[in-house]
């Protein structure tokens, strides 16, 4: 590959803002995913204004329900292991769709969203059991606190495997196409992003959570 300089002809251009073969500008594909991670990246600032929330608050129950109290950890541990499976599979089906292999790739995606729609299912009852025991997010800071951190994880989830169903579509009709395949490849990146932030949840506001 040719790498060029910049116009003072004193240092050469990133490797990434070139083309595969010669050179130019960075392809359609490299521009996408800087672009979508510059989003992904925005939505990181805001996880992190909702994990100082929670830490700020997390120890103001109003005398109500305390987290030793109503977090399960073993439900909390097969919510965490669907979320992280997924993301295995996520990689491995849009691997295969790189590779133009559609069965592989229709499998994998189908575990993909059958584990996230599981760890919805059991986020859900989750949240369904705290009210029911009068835990809900108006009866104090910190569990307002952590129904709009775990809550806007979990609505970032529904809008991933939405929008995974809709790739799926895409994919049917129009094929692997360039353009397909780089809407798999951001969706990909957004959906690892998500375990990494649960990661962070399950961490800090479950384990740490459990053990005060």
């Amino acid at each position: 590959m040719t790498i060029t300089t910049t116009d003072e002809g004193s240092s050469p251009l990133p490797f990434g803002l070139l083309r595969e073969h010669g050179d130019g500008p960075a392809s359609k594909r490299i521009v996408v995913a800087y672009g979508f991670w510059i989003f992904i990246l925005s939505d990181m600032v805001m996880f992190s204004a909702l994990f100082a929330a929670y830490a700020v608050l997390s120890g103001n129950s109003a005398g109500g329900p305390t987290a030793p109290e109503l977090f399960n950890l073993h439900n909390v541990f097969i919510e965490t292991m669907c979320l992280l499976l997924s993301s295995y599979t996520c990689g491995l089906g849009v691997l295969s769709a790189e590779r133009r292999q559609l069965m592989p790739f229709f499998v994998f995606t189908a575990f993909t969203f059958l584990l996230g729609s599981a760890f919805l299912i059991i986020e859900a009852r989750e949240f369904a059991g705290m009210i029911e025991k009068g835990a809900g997010p108006a009866r104090s800071a910190f569990l307002s606190s952590f129904f709009t951190l775990v809550g806007t994880h979990g609505a970032h989830v529904t809008a991933g495997l939405i929008a995974l169903v809709y790739l799926v579509v895409q994919v049917i009709v129009k094929g692997l196409q360039a353009a397909v395949l780089r809407r798999l490849l951001c969706w990909s990146l957004f959906w690892h992003a998500l375990d990494i932030v649960w990661v962070g949840v399950f961490t800090l506001v479950y384990l740490m959570g459990a053990s005060h």
